[in-house]
């Protein structure tokens, strides 16, 4: 069975891997090389991991970036599950 409400993709990031490794968010997107604010962005729950970024961590990290893209599409689906009934479609 689903889980009704996973958590983002971000949150797991920051919890399972930044912080356990002691790293600050200037750190690890220093390591990542990516820009401070896209991955405080996307540790903050305000972006969505890219695959791109996906592979960033995979590399760093080691976590597969197909697990890391498939929590992100998870938590989508139960996003948009959650509006189910304000997205009206006329059917064909």
């Amino acid at each position: 069975m689903p889980m009704k409400n996973p958590p983002h993709t971000g949150d797991f990031i920051r919890t399972e891997i930044i912080e356990p490794t002691g790293l600050t968010v200037t750190a690890a997107a220093k390591l990542l090389d990516v820009s401070r604010p896209a991955l405080s962005n996307l540790l903050n729950q305000k972006a969505d991991l890219s695959a791109e970024m996906a592979l960033r961590m995979e590399k760093a990290f080691g976590v597969k970036m197909e697990t890391l893209m498939t929590m992100q599409t998870s938590y989508n689906v139960a996003q948009v599950r959650q509006r189910e009934k304000q997205i009206r479609v006329r059917p064909f």
